[in-house]
């Protein structure tokens, strides 16, 4: 068992997991994160078993690792664990058993393992299926079953899935999977109290093929349902077709009528406070929203190392009003929840990155060339070594870092660094002036260098390289 404690910044997991698609959940006085599980430098989205972190509701520092709940081939399907899974969710039955639901890589199914506790382990319970026995998924008029979302609503349980990239398959001239050509959206389900067998299915929002006239053009589903109730009001939590946004829409029922919404994330910030272009290296995005002590936050996740298939769980405090959410930006502070004070952090906190160049989609790690200019956020150490930490690496002439918010009275600030011969000058605002600067000598090991800070109050922190090669950056720490 790990315990560890003053986890308060994004990435809110220990920088060493890489946990994505995450789903919250509060079951009792704790905090679940539930998700698909990503290797440190992976060549493949979801290649670990299921793992579970939790934390008290009233201190979410407070981290327990519970281990693996759910390996990958307890599935009979899956028996030499080849096979991926993708994308789950966790709900509690009307038994009191809790029941997680996920997708194994491409199969056209839904299947089902249960517990008795929430962060147990959990044993392979069944498959999605028809009242005639046959799989959700390969019947006439199903849908492409994939990243399933499950709700228990005052004891009727409804289950929503679907796959619908068509416009990025094709954009990228690949040939879909015959069940999910022409994929028109997402199902909702009602399950019978089995937690097996479908009761009823209808369609809930569209994807590309049928969007016009209903308002969610331009944000139509992809993937990653996810779905929450809170007051009389249901919220489904999606992927649009721009991949880095979590959608979401609202109705007064579970199963139809719903309205699109807004935008509650972006791990690119594209869109948010006007940003037009990229202010980090983005990729898809998957999580849901959650009330936790008292406030709403969303939960997404963020890409690492030059791939987009090293994830990890980001989350961001939301702004609630009559009934709806304000777009959260990308920061530094995660479940925090406000902004964070004087300390030695970890660069890997790191919330808006790009080269002179911009920020591009996270899926360019063979293009040698590329990975050349651009910076990426890498790790010590292998997954998982001796609890590894983070750092930007490869920060070329005119790279930005920056690191949103802090507040604090502030004297001086420590950034540890090597690599090239240079300067990092300091931004509070990339249209503003240059606050401070810090000269960097030729190095292969890391080394402090420090530099006047004064300010207080909220601000946001930019680090631009200019110099020779390129340089690495450990940590900053304010004093």
């Amino acid at each position: 068992m790990v315990i560890i404690k003053n986890q308060l910044s994004n990435p809110y997991l220990p920088s060493f997991e890489y946990i994505a698609d995450g789903e919250p959940h509060v079951f009792g006085n704790r905090l679940y994160i539930f998700g698909s599980h990503d290797s440190f430098g992976g060549k493949n989205f979801c290649e670990k078993d299921y793992v579970c972190w939790s934390a008290p509701v009233d201190d979410l520092s407070d981290w327990k690792y519970e281990g693996v709940i759910y390996r990958k081939n307890q599935d009979p399907k899956n028996k030499s664990g080849k096979m991926r899974m993708f994308a789950p969710d966790v709900c509690k039955g009307n038994d009191g058993r809790y029941y997680l639901f996920y997708g194994l890589s491409f199969l056209p199914s839904i299947s089902v393992a249960v517990c008795d506790e929430p962060a147990g382990k959990y044993e392979f319970y069944g498959y999605v299926k028809h009242p005639n026995g046959k799989l959700y998924g390969t019947e006439k008029g199903d849908f492409f079953p994939f990243d399933p979302g499950v709700i228990n609503d005052n004891g009727k349980i409804y289950l929503y899935s679907g796959f619908s990239p068509d416009v990025w398959f094709l954009r990228l001239g690949i040939d879909l999977i015959s069940p999910v050509k022409g994929a028109k959206g997402n199902q909702v389900l009602e399950l019978e109290n089995d937690m097996l067998t479908v009761k009823t299915v209808k369609q809930l929002i569209p994807g590309t093929h049928n969007s016009k006239g209903t308002g969610f053009e331009g944000h139509e589903f992809y993937e990653a349902s996810s779905i929450r109730k809170f007051g009389d009001k249901y919220y489904f939590i999606y992927s649009s077709v721009l991949s880095h946004e979590l959608a979401y829409a609202v109705s007064d029922y579970p199963d139809r009528d719903f309205k699109f919404a807004g935008t509650l994330h972006s791990n690119g910030d594209i869109g948010i406070n006007g940003n037009k272009n990229p202010m980090n290296y983005w990729g898809n995005n998957h999580g849901s929203v959650e009330y936790i002590n008292g406030e709403y936050y969303v939960f997404g996740h963020r890409h690492t190392y030059w791939r987009e298939c090293s994830r990890q769980g980001v989350a961001e405090k939301l702004g609630y009003e009559n009934g709806l959410f304000k777009s959260a930006e990308m920061t530094s502070c995660g479940l925090n929840g406000k902004p964070l004070g004087l300390g030695r952090y970890e660069a890997g906190i790191v919330c808006n990155l790009f080269a002179k160049e911009g920020a591009e989609k996270s899926v360019f790690f063979k293009n040698k060339k590329k990975t050349q200019i651009h910076p990426c956020i890498m790790q010590t150490g292998t997954d998982r070594e001796n609890e590894p930490c983070q750092y930007i690496h490869n920060m070329r002439d005119g790279c930005i870092a920056g690191f949103k918010y802090f507040e604090c009275d502030c004297k001086e600030i420590t950034l540890t660094v090597r690599g090239g011969k240079g300067r990092i000058d300091l931004y509070f605002d990339l249209n503003g002036d240059i606050i401070t600067s810090l000269n960097i000598n030729e190095s292969t090991d890391f080394a402090e260098c420090s530099a006047p800070l004064q300010f207080s109050g909220k601000k946001a922190i930019y680090l631009k390289y200019s110099g020779e090669d390129y340089a690495d950056l450990l940590s900053l720490e304010l004093r």
